[in-house]
Protein backbone atom coordinates (compact mmCIF):
# COMPACT_ATOMS: atom_id res chain seq x y z
CA UNK A 1 0.00 0.00 0.00
CA UNK A 2 2.99 2.28 0.72
CA UNK A 3 3.83 2.93 -2.94
CA UNK A 4 0.20 3.34 -3.92
CA UNK A 5 -0.35 5.83 -1.13
CA UNK A 6 2.78 7.78 -2.19
CA UNK A 7 1.40 8.02 -5.72
CA UNK A 8 -1.82 9.55 -4.41
CA UNK A 9 0.09 11.96 -2.16
CA UNK A 10 2.28 13.00 -5.12
CA UNK A 11 -0.86 13.68 -7.14
CA UNK A 12 -2.29 15.78 -4.32
CA UNK A 13 1.03 17.64 -4.09
CA UNK A 14 0.87 18.55 -7.78
CA UNK A 15 -2.70 19.81 -7.42
CA UNK A 16 -1.79 21.93 -4.39
CA UNK A 17 1.27 23.32 -6.23
CA UNK A 18 -1.10 24.47 -8.97
CA UNK A 19 -3.42 26.32 -6.57
CA UNK A 20 -1.60 29.70 -6.35
CA UNK A 21 -1.30 29.81 -10.14
CA UNK A 22 -5.00 29.03 -10.58
CA UNK A 23 -5.82 31.81 -8.09
CA UNK A 24 -3.47 34.30 -9.70
CA UNK A 25 -4.63 33.76 -13.27
CA UNK A 26 -8.34 33.27 -12.64
CA UNK A 27 -10.30 35.34 -15.20
CA UNK A 28 -7.05 36.42 -16.86
CA UNK A 29 -6.50 36.15 -20.62
CA UNK A 30 -3.83 33.81 -21.93
CA UNK A 31 -2.96 33.76 -25.65
CA UNK A 32 -1.59 30.46 -26.96
CA UNK A 33 0.28 30.52 -30.27
CA UNK A 34 -0.11 27.03 -31.62
CA UNK A 35 2.12 25.68 -34.40
CA UNK A 36 4.99 23.35 -35.25
CA UNK A 37 4.97 19.57 -34.78
CA UNK A 38 2.27 19.77 -32.13
CA UNK A 39 -0.12 20.71 -34.93
CA UNK A 40 0.82 17.82 -37.19
CA UNK A 41 0.88 14.89 -34.75
CA UNK A 42 -2.72 13.94 -33.86
CA UNK A 43 -1.91 12.80 -30.33
CA UNK A 44 0.09 15.94 -29.51
CA UNK A 45 -2.76 17.96 -31.00
CA UNK A 46 -5.23 16.35 -28.61
CA UNK A 47 -2.91 16.98 -25.66
CA UNK A 48 -2.61 20.68 -26.49
CA UNK A 49 -6.36 21.04 -26.88
CA UNK A 50 -6.93 19.18 -23.59
CA UNK A 51 -4.50 21.58 -21.87
CA UNK A 52 -6.19 24.68 -23.24
CA UNK A 53 -9.62 23.29 -22.39
CA UNK A 54 -8.50 22.59 -18.84
CA UNK A 55 -7.13 26.14 -18.55
CA UNK A 56 -10.58 27.37 -19.60
CA UNK A 57 -12.39 25.14 -17.12
CA UNK A 58 -10.24 26.29 -14.16
CA UNK A 59 -11.04 29.94 -14.87
CA UNK A 60 -8.49 31.21 -17.39
CA UNK A 61 -9.67 32.92 -20.57
CA UNK A 62 -7.61 31.29 -23.31
CA UNK A 63 -7.39 32.47 -26.93
CA UNK A 64 -5.69 30.19 -29.48
CA UNK A 65 -3.87 31.71 -32.46
CA UNK A 66 -2.85 28.99 -34.89
CA UNK A 67 -0.60 28.70 -37.90
CA UNK A 68 -0.72 25.96 -40.47
CA UNK A 69 2.42 26.36 -42.55
CA UNK A 70 3.12 22.67 -43.09
CA UNK A 71 -0.49 22.03 -44.07
CA UNK A 72 -0.49 25.00 -46.47
CA UNK A 73 2.72 23.75 -48.13
CA UNK A 74 1.15 20.29 -48.53
CA UNK A 75 -1.90 21.71 -50.36
CA UNK A 76 0.19 24.11 -52.44
CA UNK A 77 2.20 21.11 -53.65
CA UNK A 78 -1.00 19.09 -54.23
CA UNK A 79 -2.19 21.92 -56.48
CA UNK A 80 0.90 21.50 -58.63
CA UNK A 81 2.56 24.69 -57.37
CA UNK A 82 5.80 25.04 -55.45
CA UNK A 83 6.10 26.65 -52.00
CA UNK A 84 8.63 29.51 -52.15
CA UNK A 85 10.20 31.26 -49.15
CA UNK A 86 12.24 34.46 -48.85
CA UNK A 87 14.05 35.03 -45.51
CA UNK A 88 11.80 32.43 -43.90
CA UNK A 89 8.57 34.11 -45.10
CA UNK A 90 6.24 32.39 -47.53
CA UNK A 91 5.95 34.14 -50.90
CA UNK A 92 2.18 34.46 -51.23
CA UNK A 93 0.73 35.17 -54.66
CA UNK A 94 -3.03 35.26 -55.25
CA UNK A 95 -3.35 31.50 -55.87
CA UNK A 96 -1.30 30.67 -52.75
CA UNK A 97 -3.35 33.11 -50.67
CA UNK A 98 -6.53 31.36 -51.80
CA UNK A 99 -5.15 27.97 -50.71
CA UNK A 100 -3.81 29.38 -47.42
CA UNK A 101 -7.20 30.83 -46.48
CA UNK A 102 -9.01 27.58 -47.25
CA UNK A 103 -6.45 25.44 -45.40
CA UNK A 104 -6.32 27.70 -42.32
CA UNK A 105 -10.13 27.75 -42.18
CA UNK A 106 -10.14 23.96 -42.21
CA UNK A 107 -7.45 23.79 -39.48
CA UNK A 108 -9.47 26.20 -37.32
CA UNK A 109 -12.64 24.12 -37.60
CA UNK A 110 -10.73 20.90 -36.77
CA UNK A 111 -9.49 22.57 -33.55
CA UNK A 112 -13.05 23.72 -32.77
CA UNK A 113 -14.24 20.12 -33.19
CA UNK A 114 -11.63 18.85 -30.71
CA UNK A 115 -12.54 21.50 -28.13
CA UNK A 116 -16.26 20.82 -28.55
CA UNK A 117 -15.62 17.07 -28.07
CA UNK A 118 -14.23 17.96 -24.64
CA UNK A 119 -17.41 19.81 -23.70
CA UNK A 120 -16.24 23.41 -24.16
CA UNK A 121 -17.78 25.88 -26.61
CA UNK A 122 -15.36 27.20 -29.25
CA UNK A 123 -15.58 29.48 -32.28
CA UNK A 124 -12.97 29.80 -35.01
CA UNK A 125 -12.57 33.17 -36.71
CA UNK A 126 -10.02 34.78 -38.96
CA UNK A 127 -8.55 38.24 -38.61
CA UNK A 128 -11.14 39.38 -41.16
CA UNK A 129 -14.00 38.83 -38.73
CA UNK A 130 -14.94 42.11 -37.03
CA UNK A 131 -11.81 43.60 -38.71
CA UNK A 132 -9.85 41.86 -35.94
CA UNK A 133 -6.53 42.18 -37.81
CA UNK A 134 -5.96 45.17 -40.07
CA UNK A 135 -2.67 45.04 -41.92
CA UNK A 136 -0.24 46.64 -44.36
CA UNK A 137 1.85 44.81 -46.92
CA UNK A 138 5.01 43.37 -45.33
CA UNK A 139 8.23 43.68 -47.32
CA UNK A 140 11.12 41.28 -46.72
CA UNK A 141 14.31 43.36 -46.80
CA UNK A 142 12.59 45.66 -49.29
CA UNK A 143 11.39 42.75 -51.42
CA UNK A 144 7.71 42.36 -52.32
CA UNK A 145 6.67 38.82 -51.34
CA UNK A 146 3.01 39.13 -52.25
CA UNK A 147 0.02 39.01 -49.90
CA UNK A 148 1.99 38.87 -46.65
CA UNK A 149 0.78 41.31 -44.03
CA UNK A 150 2.15 43.27 -41.09
CA UNK A 151 -0.45 43.82 -38.37
CA UNK A 152 -1.24 47.53 -38.17
CA UNK A 153 -4.34 47.60 -35.94
CA UNK A 154 -6.05 44.99 -33.75
CA UNK A 155 -9.77 45.46 -33.07
CA UNK A 156 -10.31 43.02 -30.19
CA UNK A 157 -14.03 43.64 -29.60
CA UNK A 158 -15.01 40.35 -31.25
CA UNK A 159 -12.62 38.47 -28.92
CA UNK A 160 -14.06 40.18 -25.82
CA UNK A 161 -17.59 39.39 -27.01
CA UNK A 162 -16.75 35.70 -27.48
CA UNK A 163 -14.94 35.47 -24.11
CA UNK A 164 -17.82 37.18 -22.36
CA UNK A 165 -20.25 34.62 -23.77
CA UNK A 166 -17.92 31.83 -22.55
CA UNK A 167 -16.55 30.76 -25.95
CA UNK A 168 -12.96 29.77 -26.56
CA UNK A 169 -11.84 31.89 -29.57
CA UNK A 170 -9.59 30.18 -32.14
CA UNK A 171 -7.99 32.70 -34.51
CA UNK A 172 -6.32 32.12 -37.86
CA UNK A 173 -3.85 34.81 -38.92
CA UNK A 174 -5.45 36.29 -42.01
CA UNK A 175 -6.17 40.00 -42.23
CA UNK A 176 -7.41 42.79 -44.47
CA UNK A 177 -5.69 45.95 -45.68
CA UNK A 178 -7.39 49.32 -46.15
CA UNK A 179 -8.56 48.23 -49.61
CA UNK A 180 -9.99 44.96 -48.22
CA UNK A 181 -7.34 42.76 -49.86
CA UNK A 182 -6.68 39.47 -48.03
CA UNK A 183 -3.28 38.95 -46.42
CA UNK A 184 -1.50 36.04 -44.78
CA UNK A 185 0.11 37.09 -41.48
CA UNK A 186 2.92 35.32 -39.66
CA UNK A 187 1.17 33.50 -36.78
CA UNK A 188 3.81 34.58 -34.21
CA UNK A 189 3.28 38.23 -35.20
CA UNK A 190 -0.51 37.84 -35.03
CA UNK A 191 -0.38 36.18 -31.58
CA UNK A 192 1.87 38.95 -30.29
CA UNK A 193 -0.33 41.73 -31.65
CA UNK A 194 -3.47 40.10 -30.19
CA UNK A 195 -1.82 39.51 -26.79
CA UNK A 196 -0.84 43.19 -26.65
CA UNK A 197 -4.29 44.38 -27.73
CA UNK A 198 -6.15 42.37 -25.08
CA UNK A 199 -3.50 43.04 -22.41
CA UNK A 200 -2.99 39.31 -21.96
CA UNK A 201 -1.50 38.13 -18.70
CA UNK A 202 0.41 35.45 -20.59
CA UNK A 203 1.44 34.63 -24.13
CA UNK A 204 2.65 31.07 -24.78
CA UNK A 205 4.47 30.00 -27.95
CA UNK A 206 4.33 26.27 -28.72
CA UNK A 207 7.43 25.57 -30.81
CA UNK A 208 9.73 22.70 -31.81
CA UNK A 209 12.48 23.68 -29.38
CA UNK A 210 12.72 23.25 -25.63
CA UNK A 211 13.13 26.96 -24.92
CA UNK A 212 15.95 29.51 -24.98
CA UNK A 213 19.53 28.36 -24.44
CA UNK A 214 22.53 30.43 -23.34
CA UNK A 215 24.45 28.29 -25.81
CA UNK A 216 22.31 26.67 -28.55
CA UNK A 217 24.95 23.93 -28.93
CA UNK A 218 24.70 22.94 -25.26
CA UNK A 219 21.30 21.56 -24.23
CA UNK A 220 22.17 21.87 -20.51
CA UNK A 221 22.10 25.68 -20.80
CA UNK A 222 18.28 25.97 -21.02
CA UNK A 223 17.18 29.20 -19.32
CA UNK A 224 14.05 28.88 -17.16
CA UNK A 225 13.42 32.58 -16.62
CA UNK A 226 14.67 35.73 -18.32
CA UNK A 227 13.82 39.39 -17.82
CA UNK A 228 13.43 41.42 -21.01
CA UNK A 229 16.72 43.16 -20.18
CA UNK A 230 18.49 39.78 -20.01
CA UNK A 231 16.75 38.72 -23.24
CA UNK A 232 18.05 41.88 -24.93
CA UNK A 233 21.58 41.13 -23.70
CA UNK A 234 21.29 37.57 -24.99
CA UNK A 235 20.27 38.84 -28.44
CA UNK A 236 23.24 41.24 -28.33
CA UNK A 237 25.60 38.36 -27.52
CA UNK A 238 24.99 36.89 -30.98
CA UNK A 239 24.32 33.45 -29.46
CA UNK A 240 20.71 33.21 -30.57
CA UNK A 241 19.86 30.97 -33.51
CA UNK A 242 18.08 32.34 -36.60
CA UNK A 243 14.57 31.00 -35.88
CA UNK A 244 14.63 32.13 -32.24
CA UNK A 245 15.66 35.72 -32.98
CA UNK A 246 12.29 37.01 -34.30
CA UNK A 247 10.50 35.05 -31.53
CA UNK A 248 12.59 36.72 -28.81
CA UNK A 249 12.09 40.15 -30.39
CA UNK A 250 8.35 39.43 -30.47
CA UNK A 251 8.45 38.45 -26.77
CA UNK A 252 10.26 41.64 -25.78
CA UNK A 253 7.82 43.70 -27.84
CA UNK A 254 4.82 41.98 -26.20
CA UNK A 255 6.13 42.59 -22.68
CA UNK A 256 6.99 46.23 -23.41
CA UNK A 257 3.36 46.57 -24.47
CA UNK A 258 1.72 45.21 -21.32
CA UNK A 259 1.89 41.38 -21.48
CA UNK A 260 3.21 40.14 -18.11
CA UNK A 261 4.89 36.90 -19.16
CA UNK A 262 5.78 35.17 -22.38
CA UNK A 263 6.51 31.43 -22.42
CA UNK A 264 8.47 29.60 -25.11
CA UNK A 265 7.61 25.90 -24.90
CA UNK A 266 8.40 22.66 -26.69
CA UNK A 267 5.02 21.60 -28.07
CA UNK A 268 6.38 18.07 -28.63
CA UNK A 269 6.31 17.46 -24.87
CA UNK A 270 2.86 16.18 -23.87
CA UNK A 271 1.00 18.70 -21.68
CA UNK A 272 3.84 21.23 -21.85
CA UNK A 273 1.35 24.08 -21.26
CA UNK A 274 0.08 22.67 -17.97
CA UNK A 275 3.59 21.88 -16.75
CA UNK A 276 4.82 25.39 -17.56
CA UNK A 277 1.84 27.24 -16.11
CA UNK A 278 1.01 25.18 -13.03
CA UNK A 279 4.39 24.05 -11.66
CA UNK A 280 7.05 26.07 -9.89
CA UNK A 281 9.94 25.38 -12.21
CA UNK A 282 8.06 24.86 -15.45
CA UNK A 283 9.71 23.24 -18.43
CA UNK A 284 10.33 25.95 -21.04
CA UNK A 285 11.62 29.51 -20.89
CA UNK A 286 9.54 32.28 -19.33
CA UNK A 287 10.36 35.86 -20.30
CA UNK A 288 9.03 38.44 -17.89
CA UNK A 289 8.78 42.15 -17.27
CA UNK A 290 11.41 43.61 -14.90
CA UNK A 291 8.87 44.07 -12.07
CA UNK A 292 7.46 40.52 -12.29
CA UNK A 293 8.35 38.11 -9.48
CA UNK A 294 10.62 35.24 -10.46
CA UNK A 295 8.87 32.06 -9.31
CA UNK A 296 11.73 29.79 -10.23
CA UNK A 297 14.45 31.64 -8.32
CA UNK A 298 12.22 31.95 -5.26
CA UNK A 299 11.80 28.20 -5.22
CA UNK A 300 15.56 27.64 -5.37
CA UNK A 301 16.53 29.92 -2.50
Amino acid sequence: MGNDMQQYLDKAGVLIEALPYIQRFNRKIIVVKYGGSAMVDEELKRNVIKDVTLLKLVGFKPIIVHGGGKEISKWVNKSGMEAKFVNGLRVTDEATMEIAEMVLGRVGKSLVTMVEELGVKAVSISGKDGRLLECDKKLSDGEDIGFVGDVKVVNPKILYDLLEKDYLPIVCPIGLDDDFNTYNINADDAACAIARAVNAEKLAFLTDIEGVYKDPEDKSTLISELTIQEAGELIGSGNIGGGMLPKLNNCIDAIENGVSRVHILDGRIPHCLLLEIFTNKGIGTAILAEHEQRYYNEEEN
